[in-house]
């Protein structure tokens, strides 16, 4: 049961499910997400490590930059539900169309210069 309410704690807040949402069509770094998002980098990390813990989200070092990306659900069946069903639920919510479609414009080195700047 420890594992299933661990899953269902990390899928509570709305921009956890955004962050999924979006690793459902790309992985992405957490100043990616930062920039869609427009929350603290500090908030975006937090998100990520609660969504890993669960098992929801895994990451990759590449060069200077963290990639995260979806599990594949093998570490529980709980993930592996709830990932599959999350792949149809909330398709047609503005906010998760406009994120998704946001994804399009991202460019990491944009964004580290503009906030360097």
């Amino acid at each position: 049961m420890k594992d299933f309410i661990k899953v269902m704690k990390a899928l509570s807040d709305p921009n956890r499910v955004k962050i999924l949402k979006m690793l459902q069509h790309q992985s992405l770094c957490v100043c990616e997400m930062q920039a869609v998002l427009d929350i603290a980098q500090p908030t975006v990390s937090s998100h990520l490590r609660l969504l890993e813990d669960a098992g929801l989200v895994h990451s990759r070092k590449n060069g200077l930059w963290v990639s995260y990306f979806i599990s594949d659900g093998s570490s529980s069946p709980y993930v592996a539900s709830l990932l599959g069903n999350l792949k149809h639920w909330l398709k047609d919510e503005p906010e998760i169309s406009r994120l998704i479609a946001s994804l399009s414009d991202l460019n990491r080195e944009n964004i580290m210069r503009r906030q360097s700047a």
